[in-house]
């Protein structure tokens, strides 16, 4: 046990000698510490009460400057014996810096400017046993950041206005579907067969049931079989699970929101995802441009359509050759599996050469149909997808289909995609949702949203880490 521990543990003691209780109770009444210091001009003199986590302390005898912090921001109070009375300064003299407290007095300004109050009340909330951390002001360590995001957001008022935003933005989004006339739901987390998206899953087991279920890897299939039911414009935002590698783009668990729209299409959703992602840039950041590390990224639109077969020929291999695309790969050193075909390939190159130049926002078309087992096919081209993906700042942040809603077709693309009519009779092929189908579905816009990436790039966030409150870290 530390020493500064052990002595906070005797504090703790020292108070519930006197009949306080340390970890204290309701408290009402407080006004928020940023309001304390934007209304200053007409609170100035005024009795106020604010209430906060102790993050500073300067001692001069009998009186004391503290910095008290709440989510909105600081404000310093000036406690003294003389103004708090005997006991009340009795309880105080147990405080240490991270400890929650009350303060209400005349608000005004210290000798050195700073807008201050002048302590006449004063009540312990949570008397913290822990102390902070050495050199807490500003904590930068990854390992302690993620693992221990509290302490994050403590040291780090900026870390904490971040998540707040990242509230605030799911509401705008919200807001914006809601007022389109777009109906939200949830889906369940876990399925029997994974769907609407080429990932490993996470792989659980119900008991009961004696199940073996698989968390969603996307949240597609659901929302269609609502489209056969009659819900023509649905959305749902919510967590999806996929069995893969972390880096700066990825965490195994993240927020997605797919959208579905009856006798739309992909014309449909470019609008759509043009204007909600305009919107909230210039809501959020203040306008279309926005600053992403030592690099900007321009959201203003009209943003331009790039051919994804013509993006690949600018690597300089022609993307109809795979041996070429292959060799193109071999030069970055790219591993790609033994019996990697067309979709893995062509991906690859997309992902090592490409992406990382689109820096502004884009729409990327007109990918070969392999990829995109679920989209209707263009009539003009065959063998291309009626599809496209929004990159910004080098990676992909939107996908979106002319939904394919031919069930014949649908189940011969499910089986070539699983491995042929016996990966059926193995339970392979979600037989519920060509049932769904074959039952009728509106032609169809569809569209998700990776809601963290997005974040990033409004909040100039360089990895997902730093917008998922909590990000998966490897046991110590």
């Amino acid at each position: 046990m530390s020493d500064e521990r052990e002595e906070r543990l005797k504090r703790l003691e020292a108070l519930r000698a006197k009949g306080v209780d340390p970890f204290g109770a309701r408290f009402d009444g407080a006004t928020a510490a940023g309001e304390l210091v934007s209304r200053f001009g007409e609170l100035e003199n005024k009795a106020v009460t604010a209430a906060g986590r102790v993050t500073g302390m300067r001692s001069f005898g009998k009186a004391v400057f503290l910095d008290l912090r709440d989510w909105t921001g600081k404000v310093q109070v000036h406690a003294k014996k003389d103004k708090l009375g005997e006991a009340a300064w009795g309880v105080f003299e147990n405080v240490h810096v991270g400890d929650l407290c009350a303060f209400g007095g005349l608000l005004g300004k210290s000798k050195t400017g700073e807008i201050t109050i002048f302590a006449e009340r004063f009540t312990l909330l949570t008397k913290a046993v822990r102390p902070l951390p050495e050199k807490w002001h500003g904590v930068t360590d990854p390992e302690v950041r993620y693992r221990q995001r509290y302490l994050d957001l403590i040291s780090n008022p900026e870390v904490l206005k971040k998540f707040v935003q990242r509230t605030r933005i799911l509401s705008l989004m919200r807001r914006f579907l809601d007022d389109r006339g777009y109906v939200e739901v949830e889906t369940p987390m876990m399925h029997s067969i994974p769907g609407g998206a080429a990932a490993r899953p996470f792989v659980t087991h119900h008991n009961a049931l004696d199940m073996k279920l698989f968390l969603r890897i996307a949240l597609e299939i659901p929302l269609k079989k609502l489209l056969v039911g009659g819900l023509e414009k649905v959305y749902e935002i919510g967590r999806v699970f996929r069995n893969e590698g972390v880096d700066t783009q990825h965490n195994p668990e993240f927020t997605l929101m797919e959208l579905y729209h009856a006798y739309g299409d992909l014309r449909t959703m470019m609008e759509l995802v043009e204007s909600l992602l305009v919107g909230l840039a210039k809501d959020v950041a203040g306008g279309t441009k926005l600053p992403f590390g030592e690099k900007t990224v321009d959201f203003t639109p009209p943003w331009p359509k790039k051919d994804f077969m013509d993006l690949l020929r600018s690597t300089g291999v022609d993307p109809t050759d795979l041996d070429a695309c292959r060799r193109k790969l071999a030069e970055r050193k790219v591993q790609l599996p033994p019996n990697a075909g067309k979709v893995e390939i062509l991906d690859e190159l997309f992902s090592e050469f490409v992406q990382p130049q689109l820096q502004d926002a884009c729409f990327v078309v007109n990918q070969p149909i392999e990829m995109t087992p679920l989209c209707k096919e263009l009539p003009d081209r065959p063998g291309f997808a009626d599809r496209f993906e929004v990159y910004a700042a080098g990676f992909e942040l939107s996908n979106a289909y002319s939904e394919l809603n031919d069930p014949l077709e649908q189940r011969k693309r499910l089986l070539d995609q699983a491995g042929g009519d016996e990966m059926a009779r193995a339970g392979k092929v979600d037989e519920d949702f060509l049932a769904a189908l074959e039952h009728g579905m509106p032609p169809a816009g569809g569209i998700g949203i990776g809601i963290d990436r997005l974040i990033m790039v409004l909040t100039n966030s360089p990895s997902i880490r730093e917008v998922i409150l909590f990000p998966l870290m490897r046991e110590h």
